[in-house]
């Protein structure tokens, strides 16, 4: 099954589940479905829990909170993660604050949907990945996709938590296959840390041994594990990858005893650099293993530039699995 299938499945079982959910956003009815038919189905099968908004992602977004904090469920599709920007005052101003700011505990069970990240030839404002400038706000926690996640327990997960979630979806993960049954390739197996936050594990043979540990959300699993092939068959180096399901809060100190087993630890992601997820990451780790570690923890960002529509330029920018290779290739000279 392909993610899209996959995330498609599950919002239908979370709207069979709980007549409450609403799913806001434009062109979500059939016969269209939304732009990567990821809501495929949903307005036929549920046409009152299913609502065409015009295009307006700050007064979607303001409407589903105030659905949300009224005692209903939501869940937005921002039809491209770029447009999310223009929400901002929504999420970050009324959604995350409404949660504390009031006396007493408020719940405001809110999901935004995301699809975000370059590789179709979108261009600048189209490709963006903008997890990092969503980092830190109390009272918002941020997900992304992965390919080994079951997606129908990530939806209930963010809507339990009672407080708004944005969740990035890498567009490119939308025809990929999941990975299921714990195998990854012909090479790697994977499986679940639940004391960490559901942070998903790829390993060689053993979880146990490796030379270097890369930390990298689902949207970079596959160029993590390309990388991790080249590495292995071209210089016998044995990385472990650590994908978390949700990017902040993040707690290192349950994977510490990973990380200090290696002593060399790279963050990936597809985001330009600065004030970044990854180096709120790499902060967190340097402050518990410093002078544990072989070297600084290695940051992996696309260029600083905007991202081209032409393919050729496109690649140049955005991270590569040749990028993780020479940044785990400097960890372990």
């Amino acid at each position: 099954m392909r993610v899209a299938e996959s995330l498609n499945r599950a919002l239908h079982e979370v709207l069979a589940d709980d007549s409450s959910v609403r799913v806001l956003g434009e062109d979500l009815l059939d016969p269209y479905g939304g732009a990567f038919k990821i809501t495929k189905g949903l307005s036929s099968r549920f046409p009152g829990q299913v609502l065409a908004t015009p295009i307006s992602e700050n007064g979607i977004v303001g409407v589903a909170g105030g659905l949300a904090l009224a005692g209903g469920k939501a869940i937005v599709e921002i039809m491209f993660s770029d447009f999310v920007t223009l929400a901002f005052d929504q999420i970050v101003n009324f959604a995350s604050k409404s949660v504390s700011m009031y006396g007493r505990p408020l719940r405001l069970p809110l999901i935004v949907r995301c699809p975000s990240g370059g590789g179709r030839g979108y261009g600048p404002t189209h490709s963006q990945s903008l997890q990092k400038h969503f980092i830190g706000v109390p009272g918002l926690a941020v997900y992304e996709v992965s390919p080994f996640d079951d997606h129908r327990e990530l939806f209930g997960e963010m809507l339990a938590r009672g407080e708004p979630c944005l969740l990035f979806e890498d567009k490119i993960l939308y025809t990929r296959q999941i990975f299921e049954d714990g195998i990854a390739d012909d090479l790697f197996r994977y499986d679940v840390l639940p004391q960490a936050g559901q942070v998903t594990r790829v390993y060689l043979e053993d979880p146990e041994q490796a030379d270097c540990v890369i930390i990298a959300p689902g949207g970079m699993a596959h160029r993590a594990l390309a990388a991790m092939r080249t590495l292995l068959l071209e210089r016998e180096i044995t990385c472990l990858l650590l994908v978390p399901r949700r990017l902040y809060p993040f707690d290192v100190a349950p994977l510490s005893p990973l990380l200090e087993r290696t002593g060399a630890v790279a963050v990936a992601e597809e985001s330009t650099a600065g004030g970044t997820w990854g180096a709120e990451v790499a902060q967190q780790v340097h402050s518990r293993l410093w002078g544990r570690l072989r070297r600084p923890v290695s940051l992996v960002h696309s260029a600083a530039s905007v991202i081209p529509a032409a393919a050729h330029l496109e690649r140049d920018v955005l991270v590569q699995d040749t990028a993780i290779v020479r940044a785990v290739q400097e960890l372990l000279p």
